[in-house]
């Protein structure tokens, strides 16, 4: 009976394993998203997100390759240092610290979500340089695709910008939602 139990435990649904991929020193996507996805707390509270996000590299260090807010997701590329693998830790500290800053999202919901954001994100780990160039490119083209602007350039919060600043895509990289054929990303 003690097997049974054991096993029916294991099966709970309040015991959710995630599995992922965890690669000390690797490249990954992420796609974190509030709870409500009419919200726009991401793009109103845009200085707050940037320095969280800043205060967590501090402490736990990585490199952001690309990234793109949006007003009620996000998208970017991360590569950790040698010897670590954990980005789960640092999504917790971003999100528990932008919630905390901005005052946003104070009631817990039944599955312990603190009302803001949503409990799981999506990772993909980058394979190689193409399928970086293509997540990349996705990250960038993500305010087009979801209608926010017409032109990537359009969009503020990106680091489209930076990559125009050092001449690796020109400015009208993407111009309009009909001159791209929309093959990146997953």
């Amino acid at each position: 009976m003690a097997d049974i139990e054991r096993l029916a435990a294991w099966h709970s649904p309040a015991m959710v394993c995630y599995r992922r991929n965890r690669i000390a020193g690797a490249a990954y996507f992420f796609t974190i998203t509030l709870l409500d996805r009419h919200s726009t707390a991401l793009t109103d509270q845009i200085v707050a997100l940037g320095s969280v996000m800043r205060s967590c590299r501090f402490r736990h260090p990585f490199s952001l390759t690309a990234i793109v807010v949006l007003p009620d997701h996000m998208h970017c590329i991360w590569t950790l240092p040698e010897g670590d693998s954990d980005y789960s830790i640092r999504w917790s500290l971003i999100k528990a610290s932008f919630t905390r800053v901005t005052a946003l999202g104070r009631a817990k919901t039944a599955k312990r979500e603190r009302g803001l954001w949503q409990r799981r994100f999506w990772e993909h780990t980058i394979r190689d340089d193409l399928d970086l160039q293509r997540h990349v490119e996705y990250i960038h083209f993500n305010p087009v695709k979801h209608g926010h602007v017409r032109q990537v350039k359009d969009w503020p919060c990106s680091s489209f910008h930076r990559y125009v600043r050092q001449q690796v895509l020109p400015l009208d990289w993407a111009a309009t939602v009909d001159d791209i054929n929309q093959g990146f990303g997953e």
